[in-house]
């Protein structure tokens, strides 16, 4: 459980919700649901602050819809009420490099793809992430 910011006016735009403005509850739901990480996990909305509830299937699924809420423009922040343990992220800032992050977080920056395939579906390739995206950072 706890609370995450996010940069509110980056990330994944849904919806019809204006620039920086938070998308609906429901936008949220089809996201995670088109994401596969629905399961056993519920979102509601206040403002521009997201509350995740419910038991997510395992650890994983948990920290990537912390991250995939997160990362979408309008949302400044995620409440995470399910359980399991705490989580590490990592936000991006400009010059960084999954293989540049790899070292800092994990000691090596061959295991970028370790950081790549913790953050999947919501990277598609290594190669494009932006500054104030927050990745999850897997832990062993």
């Amino acid at each position: 459980m706890g609370l995450f910011s996010f940069f509110k006016g980056k990330g994944k735009k849904l919806g019809s919700a204006a620039a920086a403005e938070a998308p609906s509850a429901d936008d949220l739901k089809t996201e995670l649901k088109e994401l596969g990480l629905d399961e056993g996990l519920d979102v509601t909305i206040d403002g521009d602050k997201v509350k995740i509830n419910g038991t997510p299937k395992d650890q994983a699924t948990k920290e990537k819809a912390i991250v995939a809420m997160g990362n979408i423009e309008g949302i400044a922040s995620v409440e995470d009420e399910t359980p399991g343990d705490e989580p590490t992220f990592y936000t991006v800032v400009s010059g960084d490099t999954l293989s540049g992050i790899a070292k800092k977080t994990l000691g090596n920056a061959n295991a970028y793809m370790k950081i790549f395939d913790a953050n999947k579906p919501m990277l598609s390739n290594p190669d494009k992430i932006y500054p104030d995206q927050v990745l999850r950072i897997p832990q062993d």
